[in-house]
């Protein structure tokens, strides 16, 4: 792995359609990221099943961070459907306030728990078509969820791994949908429970948006964009 450089300088990336990458530059981008970081995970904190799904059901449009902050108090008390029901709607919302929706959240978090009562027996169901049919998970939320449990590789298509993605040459789709199926299609299979977390981590740390962050990222040398910047 070449040695990162000093963040003071460094080369900028193209801006031009998205390029192709080779099956043989996707291996050395997944080996690199492997290498780096072996055993990648979700930053949101949880306990179980359950608690994972709400925290990534609260994490839409809010960082993992002012969830993590929002639910430290909550998650030593509420760790299943039943106990979150006892809270209730406005206890929770109160709980929760200081992340962004938080009363809608709020209120699919406690519909939810009253779907998974009724018909699961307070457990949640780790399959993708019974997910999406809870209040306040889509198909981003649901593959999350299967693909942290290792019941399912899943790629959630975030702003973040839909830039990289894109960067880097792995898909040219035009909606995160279209994307998330294009990386399935092209990622390797040992690489497909993680490559999630490589890249919406190297988008959220090091890929950022408007000054990407060259001169530390790992796959520099690998990078198709490498030359003037652009906006993806």
């Amino acid at each position: 792995m070449p040695k990162k450089a000093s963040p003071e300088a460094g080369p900028k990336l193209k801006k031009a359609g998205t390029p192709k990458a080779s099956p043989e530059l996707i291996r050395k981008l997944f080996d690199r990221f492997e290498e780096d970081k072996p055993d990648p995970r979700t930053e949101l904190n949880f306990v179980n099943p359950y608690t994972l799904l709400v925290a990534v059901a609260l994490s839409a449009q809010t960082t993992d961070v002012a969830v993590n902050k929002a639910t430290a108090p909550l998650f030593k008390t509420v760790t299943t459907p039943q106990a979150m029901l006892a809270l209730g709607e406005e206890r929770l919302a109160e709980t929760i306030r200081s992340i962004n929706l938080y009363p809608s959240k709020a209120r699919n978090v406690i519909r939810a728990a009253r779907i998974l009562v009724d018909k699961y027996n307070g457990e949640v169901p780790l399959t993708r078509e019974a997910l999406i049919e809870l209040p306040g998970v889509g198909n981003k939320t649901a593959s999350v969820v299967l693909n942290e449990l290792d019941v399912e590789p899943a790629i959630a298509v975030d702003t973040h791994v839909f830039r990289v993605s894109h960067r880097l040459g792995l898909a040219d789709g035009a909606t995160p949908d279209k994307v998330e199926g294009q990386l399935m299609a092209v990622i390797p299979k040992p690489w497909l429970t993680r490559a999630h977390h490589w890249l919406i981590l190297h988008g959220r740390y090091v890929c950022v948006a408007r000054k990407p962050k060259c001169t530390i990222c790992i796959v520099s040398d690998l990078c198709p964009r490498i030359g003037v910047t652009d906006s993806v």
